[in-house]
């Protein structure tokens, strides 16, 4: 999701999203009409996929501090869903997962409890922020095969589209995403 959203902010189409029974998936957008040359667009949505779980954790987290912006994050987070079920998530596995979200934290929000909210908030920011961890392999990988294909990696995409290695890309993206947790958790905490 991370990849067809940025591929939206910098002017691009985001056409689909498919889901893998394993979590990974492939998000589809076509490249060219952005107001931003083609090589950066194309680093910019690399990096998306893989900063966009930091992103949205720590807004998660950040948003469970006050019970009026849980409640709010809440309610847009499963608009978000809905309208990516909706537009781009085009796989059977996808749609039942993403439903299945759906229909947990519409429930949810019918308890009104905003204790719960929070620890929702808390839990999914925290799955969020971690999971690019989870991903290590994959970070560190120049190029894979997927349907018998070879292909990059969205690290070495960034890399050849702008400068360095996929190895560089892959510790500051390590390092960026530390931070975002380390920070929106402090502001958590804080008193």
């Amino acid at each position: 999701m991370g990849h067809g959203l940025t591929a939206l902010l910098v002017g691009e189409n985001f056409e689909r999203l498919e889901i893998y029974e394993n979590g990974g998936g492939v998000a589809y957008s076509s490249v060219g009409n952005s107001y931003l040359p083609t090589h950066i667009a194309r680093a910019l949505i690399a990096a998306g996929g893989l900063l966009g779980p930091a992103v949205s954790g720590s807004v998660l987290i950040v948003s469970a501090k006050n019970p009026i912006h849980s409640r709010f994050v809440l309610r847009i987070l499963i608009a978000v869903i809905v309208i990516s079920l909706l537009l781009w998530i085009r796989s059977l596995w996808g749609l039942i997962v993403m439903g299945g979200f759906v229909v947990a934290l519409v429930g949810i929000t019918f308890f009104r409890s905003r204790k719960l909210e929070v620890v929702i908030l808390l839990f999914l920011g925290l799955q969020c922020a971690l999971s690019t961890y989870l991903q290590l392999d994959y970070l560190f990988t120049k190029q894979f095969e997927r349907d018998g294909k070879v292909q990059i990696s969205d690290t070495q995409s960034i890399a050849q589209h702008t400068f360095g290695t996929y190895w560089m890309w892959a510790l500051l993206i390590i390092i960026v995403s530390a931070f975002l947790l380390w920070k929106s958790f402090r502001f958590y905490f804080k008193k």
